[in-house]
């Protein structure tokens, strides 16, 4: 009986296991017994905790996370809709865009026109033995009968100048005139009824106006290159003497370009390119003589062999508020007289050293360059009002012109 008994409560106490194993697996962490009950109990209140904590974390994380997903609202949605065009295509999606110039109907107008120079030129080396060397340069046909301009420097000093046409045929040409301060010349051959081109207004130029640059360059034959109108009115000092109306492009010029044409899409010549006032190492930056400025220096030389300037006599400072402050001017723009030519016309009109001319003519006098332009758009002979301050004085005065000697 007692091994009956005792298996039975062995079972028991088995079972009771099991049924605590079943429950949870804190009983075996326990006791036995009465202190299993109360140990369960206590950590059945500590898992309950538990719980309640990681379900508090678990509801605190998904509503952050629902916090921070890109979800939209009404009023978004609203504003969204307001700007939204379901009938939007790209502009001009069905049509072509505007084609960029056509220069072959321009080249193949003005390219006849242009020709090739080569000049034979004879120079000493360091021991006084003379050789020839050749210059390659460009110029263009301005009439029917032969006349070419180019550049002074490409014919200043040459002993034979030899013109390629394009259609292969070499000719010797002639000297008609030079002009140094302008770097302008006119040479002729002799032939008639050659292709020439058209002469264009440089006035009616626009900054960004397409143009081409024609000319014998590097001395490689006649080549093309195109740029736009970068700037206009330019003044530039080239050895000493500043030239005054340059138009500024894009298109390359270089050696052997100098005396030919800058053309606009119209054919027509606005400009005479001239490698010598190319800055140096700078791209994209290449000058040209107006055609405006061009054009009566061109007359002159056909006409008379060489070019006749107005003269004043005067030597001239642009005044500016710095210039004003150091020489104590009443004004601040104006052509500050710095040297007069005895017996020039700036001396019999009454001017003297230290006047500040403010206006000549009918053109106001901001600076030299204004003032050199004006002298150079009168002619010889003619009789100008000269408005000049002297002091705090305003004083007005009269000048006859006359030819610019020959230095």
């Amino acid at each position: 009986m007692h091994s009956v008994s005792l298996a039975m409560r062995l079972n028991r106490t088995k079972t009771k296991s099991r049924l605590l194993c079943i429950n949870g697996c804190l009983y075996f962490f326990a006791g036995k017994g009465r202190n299993a009950t109360i140990s369960m109990a206590r950590m059945s209140k500590k898992c309950i905790i538990a719980i309640v904590v990681l379900v508090a974390l678990a509801l605190g994380i998904g509503i952050w996370a629902l916090s921070c997903s890109p979800t939209s609202n009404t009023s978004q949605s609203d504003g969204l809709t307001q700007y939204t065009d379901p009938d939007w295509t790209f502009p001009f999606d069905n049509e072509s865009a505007t084609p960029l110039p056509d220069f072959r109907p321009v080249v193949a107008e003005v390219m006849p026109s242009v020709v090739s120079i080569t000049t034979e030129i004879v120079v000493s080396d360091f021991f006084g033995r003379q050789y020839t060397e050749y210059v390659a340069g460009s110029g263009i046909f301005i009439d029917d009968e032969g006349y070419i301009a180019t550049n002074n420097h490409v014919v200043e000093d040459a002993q034979n100048i030899y013109v390629e046409l394009v259609d292969g045929r070499t000719l010797l040409a002639n000297t008609v005139g030079t002009d140094s301060l302008s770097d302008l010349a006119v040479i002729k051959i002799d032939a008639t009824d050659l292709p020439y081109a058209y002469w264009g207004n440089s006035n009616s130029l626009i900054l960004g106006e397409w143009v081409l640059a024609i000319g014998n360059a590097l001395g490689e034959g006649i080549i093309v290159t195109q740029g736009i109108v970068s700037r206009l009115n330019v003044s530039m000092n080239v050895e000493g003497n500043i030239l005054y109306g340059l138009i500024q492009t894009t298109a390359a010029i270089n050696p052997g370009n100098s005396g030919g044409p800058l053309v606009n899409m119209a054919g027509e010549v606005i400009g005479i390119t001239s490698v010598k006032i190319v800055a140096s190492e700078v791209e994209g930056m290449g000058f040209a003589m107006s055609s405006d400025e061009a054009k009566p220096i061109i007359e002159d030389i056909i006409r008379y062999g060489h070019v006749t300037y107005p003269w004043l006599g005067v030597a001239l400072s642009t005044v500016d508020p710095s210039l004003a402050a150091t020489e104590n001017l009443s004004v601040d723009e104006g052509a500050l007289i710095v040297e007069l030519v005895a017996d020039s016309p700036a001396e019999v009109a009454g001017l003297r050293v230290g006047d500040v001319i403010i206006r000549f003519a009918d053109k106001e006098i901001d600076n030299v360059t204004d003032l050199v332009q004006a002298i150079r758009s009168s002619q010889v002979g003619q009789n100008v009002e000269i408005v000049f301050v002297r002091g705090d004085d305003t004083i007005r005065t009269s000048a006859r012109l006359v030819e610019r000697p020959i230095s």
